[in-house]
């Protein structure tokens, strides 16, 4: 599932949550009043267990809205009204037992409408921003579909700053006249900045994509944007895939996670750059050497091309605190699934969840690619 169709089940979750809470909310603070009158009336007159009314405006105000609560506020001022003959409380000489009982309630139901309205406005303001950060993140990443030219893949992009579905990873893959190229990075930084990096980048490389020869062009090009575009001192590390040929990839690198190659028979290799170099952004810190130059690595059919940011390998395990083992998880979770990379790269975030504890503290995209058809 990507991003999309994961933000299409949150969104599922937030409505049955929602039904749940309109069938159900009202149960808490009737039950709570149910339970004091039952209690009252089985201890007897002059026993005065009434305020324990109170309890029921503060259940409303975290499970209905604000017109529920000053309803359950206002039917449990009229209890307690009906029941202070009953308890004695009308014929105590001294009434400020009565008003002080009162005075509390009518403070407490006042807070507890209160809350409730500040709840249903933070979450219809939580839902807006969810909503237009969603459309931003589409209009941003332009998820692919399974089938991009001739090469499959699969893509799971998650947000370590859930609420806001974007963050400072990216990726692009894309059909061009020079065959199908693919882009995955990792900008330095979180937040607002770091989205705003990701587009320069993220244009730049479409445009470059599309008009330059060679795969060098494209990652000069991209990088020379991020030198006009983006601030002194930030850098994205990136890596650049081209297929153009049957049976190999070329790979350019700029500073990020080194990619695995996953054959059909379970064999995992690390695909180390021929001519590392530095993120883009900062070839300008380099006195002295020429930009790298792409490498080509065979990729057969049945093989997978395992791309990922460093989310993934710096994932670290609540319980020993060691780093996430990719190369090791890869083989049983990746060999052979050229046919269902999607299922592939659900099994391997899975298994990423489950090594960290069930959350990550940084973005992390997972991006699958099988070599091209014949």
């Amino acid at each position: 599932m990507g991003t999309h169709v994961k933000n299409a089940w949150v969104r599922a979750v937030q409505r049955l949550e929602s039904e749940y809470l309109s069938r159900m909310g009202m149960s808490l603070p009737i039950a709570a009043l149910v339970i004091v009158v039952g209690a009252d009336l089985l201890a007897g007159q002059d026993h005065f267990l009434t305020p324990g009314i109170v309890a029921a405006p503060a259940l409303a105000a975290i499970t209905v809205n604000w017109q529920r609560t000053l309803f359950i506020s206002l039917l449990g001022a009229g209890i307690q009204a009906a029941l202070s003959p009953y308890d004695g409380v009308t014929r105590i000489p001294d009434r400020d037992v009565l008003l002080g009982q009162l005075f509390a309630y009518a403070v407490v139901s006042v807070f507890s409408v209160y809350i409730a309205w500040r709840r249903e406005a933070g979450a219809k303001a939580f839902t807006a921003i969810a909503s237009v950060a969603e459309a931003a993140q589409h209009a941003l990443m332009h998820p692919p579909e399974p089938r991009v030219g001739g090469v499959r893949l699969a893509v799971r992009y998650v947000s370590a700053a859930d609420a806001a579905q974007i963050g400072g990873d990216l990726y692009a893959v894309l059909d061009t006249p020079h065959g199908v190229r693919a882009l995955i990075g990792d900008v330095r930084g979180k937040g607002l900045a770091a989205v705003q990096t990701s587009a320069v980048v993220l244009g730049a490389f479409r445009e470059a994509a599309y008009d330059e020869g060679g795969l060098a062009h494209v990652a000069a090009r991209v990088d020379a944007s991020v030198g006009r575009h983006v601030g002194t001192g930030d850098f994205i590390t990136a890596l650049f895939a081209q297929f153009d040929k049957e049976g190999s990839v070329e790979l350019l690198h700029y500073g990020h996670v080194a990619p695995l190659r996953v054959s059909a028979d379970g064999t995992v290799e690390t695909l180390e750059p021929v001519d590392p170099w530095v993120p883009l952004g900062l070839a300008g810190m380099v006195a002295h050497g020429e930009p790298p130059e792409p490498w080509r690595v065979p990729l057969l059919p049945g093989d997978v091309l395992l791309l990922c940011t460093d989310g993934v390998i710096e994932a670290r395990s609540p319980r020993d605190h060691t780093f996430y083992p990719l190369a090791e998880r890869a083989a049983p979770l990746v060999a052979g699934s050229c046919d269902d990379l999607d299922g592939a790269a659900e099994r391997l975030y899975a298994d990423l969840l489950r090594h960290a504890g069930g959350s990550l503290s940084d973005d992390v995209v997972v991006l699958l690619l099988s070599a091209p058809s014949a």
